[in-house]
Parts: structure tokens; sequence; C-alpha cells
């Protein structure tokens, strides 16, 4: 795809140089020169200098050319003008960073549909590692009532062994809980099946309500049942040392 980023701060850069490594031709718009000759000296992306918002810019990158426009500037008026712009030029894809919720509505009546929140994002996932320990990665959906994550299955997990299918069975699983994907210790990522073995050590991606999160993670913490318990420890003579 051609993507062009309005923006390369440090996180727009950050998803250029990412969307690079995948295969793609992007462009970066920024006013700071120093950002757009690191572009390209560093990463060799096609920089352009000047103010994204500035019409006669984008017709030199030849915006209407891009398969998808990402408007990531400081302010949400400007990236409200980069969408409309895009939108005008006929780019069908057009996606930006929401900085102030306010903006929510007036991106919607716009017709940009395309919108990743800062504060949501944040949020939902700060919020939910501090909550839950055990997770590692998180990500809120669907208006923060359902949260995407991560978890390590521990040794004494009692999901260790089980199968997908065989989980999402057992009455103390959540019923909201959905396995997205099983990645194993070398880091290989797989689709989970009713089939596939949960193993020990093991990241599971899961999806749940907010509300089940806490159970779902209970779930895979605790001790399994199955376990012998602790041997005590043995007994020492009267008097020894």
């Amino acid at each position: 795809m051609r993507v062009l980023i309005a923006g390369a701060g440090r996180a727009g850069l950050a998803v250029a140089v990412h969307l690079r490594d995948a295969g793609h031709h992007v462009t970066v718009v920024d006013r700071d020169a120093a950002i757009t000759k690191r572009a390209f000296e560093s990463y060799g992306l096609v920089s352009f200098v000047g103010d994204a918002t500035d019409a006669s810019l984008l017709r030199s990158a030849e915006l209407h050319r891009f398969d998808v426009v990402v408007a990531m500037l400081r302010r949400d008026a400007e990236n409200l003008a980069v969408a409309l712009l895009a939108r005008a030029a006929g780019v069908k894809r057009v996606m930006v960073r929401m900085r102030d919720a306010d903006y929510a509505a007036v991106y919607e009546t716009a017709g940009i549909t395309g919108i990743l929140s800062e504060i949501d994002v944040f949020v939902g996932a700060l919020a939910t590692a501090v909550e839950h320990e055990a997770v590692r990665h998180a990500m809120v959906l669907a208006k923060g009532t359902t949260v995407a994550f991560e978890l390590i299955v521990p040794a004494h997990s009692p999901a260790v062994g089980k199968t997908v299918s065989e989980i999402a069975t057992s009455p103390r699983f959540p019923g909201s809980c959905v396995f997205a994907g099983l990645i194993d210790a070398t880091s290989d990522f797989q689709a989970p099946r009713g089939a596939s073995v949960v193993n020990a050590g093991m990241t599971v991606l899961l999806v749940a309500r907010r509300a089940e999160l806490a159970a779902v993670v209970d779930f895979f913490m605790a001790a399994d049942p199955r376990s012998p318990p602790a041997s005590p420890p043995l007994a020492r003579p009267h008097g020894a040392s």
C-alpha cells in the first residue's frame, strides 16, 4: 500500500518505519526539517517539509495516489483538516489520532471512521496493567467494554495440558472470553483451534468483556487443583540443631 503519514513525531515516525518494514511505500509530512531529514537519511522514507494542512503541499505529494492517509498532528483541528483534504482527493481510507474526545462527534460527522483515541489506548492499557499484574499487553475495544490482552500461562495453571475446547467449556471459564492466538516459547504464533493444547510458558491472546477480565485472569493464574499439595517439612527430633 501507499501510505501518507502527516506528523512524523516519535509516534508518527515509529508507525512509518513499522509500515515500511512490512513492505509498504510510506511518505511522511512534517513542519520540522530536522525530522524529515532524519526520516529520509536514517530510514529512507520519502519526506516533505511543510504544513500538512496546506492543500498545495499535499497536491505536490500527489495525495490522490495514496491508499491510506494517517493524520497524527499535534492538534485535532489540524488532523481534521488533513482528513477532509484526503477525502476530497478521493483517498478511500483516512485515519486520525484523536487527542481530544470532544472531537469524536466532529470526526464522525465528517465521515471519518478510522479514529484512534490516544487517551483510550493509554488509559485502557495502563489501567488494565495496574489492576491485573499478570496482564502483559492490553487494548480496549468496543468503547471500553471489551479488552484484548496477553497472559503468560504459569506452570501451575489449571489450563496447562488442556485443549482450547476443554478450557472454553469449563464452568469456571467466563463465557465472554475467546482465544485470539497462542504463542509458544519460540515466538511462533498459531491460530487457536479446538484441539490446540495450552502449555506452560505459552502466551495466550484473549478477548473478554472488561467486567469478566478478573475472572479470566484468576482462571489462568490459579493453582491447578489436580496438583499434589506441597509436602510438609520433615519433623526434627527434639533438641536437634
